[in-house]
């Protein structure tokens, strides 16, 4: 047995030898290993594909690559300038956003490229979100409609704007040189085609303060007037007798005080206009003796200069017409009032005032016919006094406050207006920012510690039209109302923020002023100084026109008494005066609870 098994592995030895040398598995024959044939990636894909419209520099979504070699390494690639990929990331490039009323989603190829070097490009879909940022909203009446109307209201800001043009920038003295206005009645008549303009005299009277897409003011709105507007001679009424009324003993009575804060009023009446009613001691008659004083410095030496009171007659001490010797700047004192006792007055007394504006309808048509309701149209008339442009929150600070003077400040072509549907033209009724609106940009970019007024009062009248535009049709129930003043109050009280901020900015101003005069500083000027007290002065005046102010009446009549009618300017009597500026700023410190530091730096 053990014969035959060694047998047996010799032959199994020797047949196994015999294959191998009959050409079976030697190295040396053994053919090139077959390489698999590269294939090109097939399909990109995004882990997520929405971005909240404008929104800068955040990340989109991961990429990856389909590729049907599994050991395979991929690259991704763009070429739009809108994005960047930082390995698999795709995320929106630093200075680039996406506007949902301008387009829904974005398109972008992306290049899948594998170690091989074949590529792939797809073609993403990014979708944007529409956030709560625009001021338009459709019509419940009418899908294909807005439901959102506020011309009036951009009429009196545009009338505001084109009086001020007309007085400050060479109009009014121009009429005056070449004998256009040779009286003091005709000065006066004048300067109320723009205050109260005769409504046959509509048509034709041309927009010259902005290049803009409406040349006439009948483009804008129907016949529009400021007196009609101004506190206390609307019909409606307002929480206060602005209108000097007092009751059978001659008092006035609980919240019914008169106008006050103004206490030089001139001994005869200004004007005396086309209804034989003298003006009284009321913000209407407050610009009617504005209008005279501008009037009477006009015909003091018409075609001649003027000059400070007691001063050398040199370029350096020439005032203008609209600037009164004792330091008030009427220009100044007439838009800033006006701003106050038309669009302050009318927004917060009555068009945004829970038993007014806020008690309409909102079940059925405006009118019978409107693509809104009365409410709708109450809140719109509201917003428009704000004076916001329609994307107000795509503007920066220094764009909304028209700081735009380098790349660094902004954007030239947002530089206080913006022509958002790229139509070649701006237009006044959504592309550019009036009154308060820019005055809360101007103080936000000049906080030391962080304000945000454009913000704030933005987003309570967006959600607060919001709310009503959800609800037309149907009347709001009592928790929707309470929702509703909640958004009111948030955008009233940061409207109070920024007007009473920027009282205390040109209290700052007037002070810097005041110490340059007794330093006897070669940069001091009267003429600034007149232009930062009756900023500082216009401003404050109105701030007794909201009912729902922070500011007490007896706070209001303080501060006001602290001002005076014109700047302190003797030199014994500054010291005081500025103590007493002072004293004035720390009142509206706490009642609107500013920061320290913001005070003491707007």
């Amino acid at each position: 047995m053990e014969f035959k098994r060694k047998a047996l592995a010799i032959a199994v030895m020797v047949a196994t030898s015999t294959l191998t040398a009959c050409g079976g598995s030697s190295s040396s024959s053994d053919p090139d290993p077959v390489t698999p044939e590269n294939k090109a990636p097939t399909a990109v894909t995004l882990t997520a594909n929405t971005v909240e419209e404008n929104a800068m520099g955040v990340e989109v979504g991961t990429l990856a690559a389909t590729d049907a070699d599994s050991g395979d390494t991929h690259t991704f690639t763009t070429d739009n300038a809108s994005f960047v990929i930082d390995g698999t990331t795709l995320s929106l490039a630093a200075d680039a956003s996406f506007d949902f009323e301008k387009m829904a989603s974005v398109d972008v190829d992306v290049t899948v490229t594998d170690n091989g070097g074949l590529s792939h490009t797809e073609t993403l879909t990014i979708n944007v979100t529409d956030l709560l940022d625009y001021y338009d909203f459709v019509s419940e009446f009418d899908a294909e409609k807005s439901s959102v109307s506020y011309s009036g209201q951009t009429a009196r800001h545009a009338l505001i704007a084109e009086l001020k043009n007309y007085i400050g920038n060479g109009g009014l003295q121009s009429d005056v040189d070449n004998g256009e206005l040779s009286s003091k009645e005709e000065i006066v008549a004048k300067l109320n085609s723009f205050y109260d303009r005769d409504e046959n005299a509509w048509d034709g009277f041309a927009v010259t303060f902005t290049d803009a897409k409406q040349k006439f003011f009948s483009e804008i709105s129907s016949y529009k007037s400021l007196k009609d507007k101004v506190a206390g001679n609307d019909a409606s009424g307002q929480h206060a007798l602005w209108n000097g009324e007092s009751n059978e003993a001659g008092q006035y009575t609980g919240e019914n005080i008169a106008f006050t804060g103004w206490s030089t009023w001139d001994d005869a009446p200004a004007h005396v206009p086309a209804d034989g009613v003298i003006p009284q001691k009321t913000p209407h008659g407050l610009v009617q003796q504005f209008f005279s004083q501008i009037a009477d410095n006009a015909m003091e030496n018409p075609g001649g200069k003027r000059y400070i009171h007691g001063a050398e007659q040199i370029e350096a001490n020439e005032i203008p017409v609209f600037v009164n010797y004792d330091g008030t700047d009427l220009n100044q004192l007439i838009q800033k009032f006006l701003l106050m006792a038309v669009t302050y007055s009318q927004a917060t007394d009555d068009y945004l005032d829970e038993n007014k504006g806020l008690a309409t309808d909102n079940t059925g048509r405006d009118k019978g016919e409107k693509d809104y309701t009365k409410l709708e149209h109450q809140f719109d008339e509201g917003f428009g006094y704000f004076g916001a442009a329609r994307n107000y929150l795509d503007y920066s600070d220094n764009e909304i406050a028209g700081k735009v003077k380098t790349e660094e400040d902004g954007r030239a072509d947002w530089n206080g207006k913006h022509d958002t549907d790229g139509d070649g033209e701006i237009d006044l009724f959504s592309e550019f920012n009036f009154g308060a609106s820019v005055n809360a940009a101007k103080r936000d970019r000049g906080s030391e510690v962080q304000t945000d007024f454009t913000k704030e009062a933005m987003d309570a009248f967006l959600a607060g039209r919001k709310l009503i535009n959800d609800a037309a049709g149907t009347e709001l129930t009592t928790e929707q109302m309470a929702e509703l003043l909640e958004y009111r109050d948030a955008a009233v009280l940061t409207w109070e923020k920024a007007i009473a901020a920027t009282v205390v900015h040109y209290i700052n101003d007037l002070r810097g002023d005041l110490d340059k005069l007794k330093a006897g500083a070669d940069d001091y000027s009267f003429t600034d100084l007149a232009k930062h007290f009756s900023e500082m002065k216009g401003f404050a005046l109105g701030l007794q026109f909201n009912p729902y102010s922070k500011i007490t009446d007896e706070q209001f009549v303080e501060i006001n008494t602290l001002f005076k009618d014109a700047p302190v300017t003797e030199l014994s009597e500054i010291d005081e005066y500025q103590s007493d500026l002072v004293k004035a700023r720390d009142i509206l410190q706490a009642a609107l609870e500013f920061d320290a530091d913001n005070v003491e730096n707007w």
